[in-house]
């Protein structure tokens, strides 16, 4: 099974492309990986960030589905601008493919990843076209504007994002409450925060896994399932600021 992330490149390794190629691996489907923009940063500071061309970037795109036109699959991380966003959500409709977003916005250590009002066009143009989108509660309090303080303010927020697209706002910063919309159905998984420094990348990790196990032949809700499990065992495991599953 042949999979694709659409990210900016981490160079330290614990986020973005190159943790969602490690992802890819451990779980055991093969992963490609389009890099949209590099940057200057390590698990505690962005220094600098320099997005790649568009039209560089649908060249990429088009170069590795030309050569693995088996790819069903694909994850977006940071994707930057408005500009990008279109490219790419034209490069689903176009490939038929079936997206998972993790809507990057800012990093864990604070640094902004992308360009103002990028929220707007993340709903306007990816989310119609993608089946899962992966927000942080701050990721969602921009897509949906809510401002989310507590489970309610949850639960209206994945009530307004379904309306466009499947959504989880995962729950790391609302005392481990994941709140699922699936096809209007709606649901809260309960996971126990862990107390760890290793929390660097974990939602690239997290929407990377949920793509691996879609790929192998599990459904969306049991991926979540399974991506939660995997996730947690990272950050136990974790060193050097970042999420290792023990499998490495």
């Amino acid at each position: 099974m042949i999979v694709m992330s659409i990210a900016g490149i981490d160079p330290s390794g614990g986020a973005g492309l190159f943790a969602d190629i490690k992802t890819f691996q451990n779980i055991g489907v093969y992963g490609t990986g389009i890099p949209i923009a590099l940057t200057s940063q390590n698990p505690y500071k962005i220094f600098s960030l320099n997005p790649i061309e568009v039209s560089y970037i649908e060249e990429e795109i088009d170069s590795v589905l030309d050569g693995y036109n088996s790819i069903e699959f694909i994850k977006t991380g940071m994707l930057y601008s408005e500009e990008i966003i279109k490219l790419v959500s034209k490069k689903i409709n176009e490939y038929n493919l079936k997206a998972i977003v993790d809507p990057v916005m800012v990093a864990t250590s604070g640094g902004k990843l992308s360009k103002d009002n990028i929220s707007d066009a993340i709903l306007k143009y990816l989310l119609p076209k993608s089946i899962l989108t992966t927000p942080n509660i701050n990721e969602a309090s921009y897509l949906s504007k809510i401002d989310i303080k507590n489970k309610e303010d949850a639960l209206d927020a994945v009530l307004k994002i379904g309306k466009t697209c499947d959504v989880l706002i995962t729950g790391g910063h609302l005392n481990g409450i994941n709140t699922l919309n699936l096809g209007g159905e709606i649901s809260i998984i309960k996971e126990k925060l862990i107390e760890s420094e290793n929390l660097h990348g974990s939602g690239c990790v997290f929407s990377a896994a949920i793509v691996s196990y879609l790929a192998l032949g599990n459904d969306l809700k049991i991926a979540i399932e399974k991506s939660f499990k995997y996730v947690n065992n990272g950050i136990k495991n974790g060193k050097y600021g970042t999420l290792i599953n023990k499998n490495f």
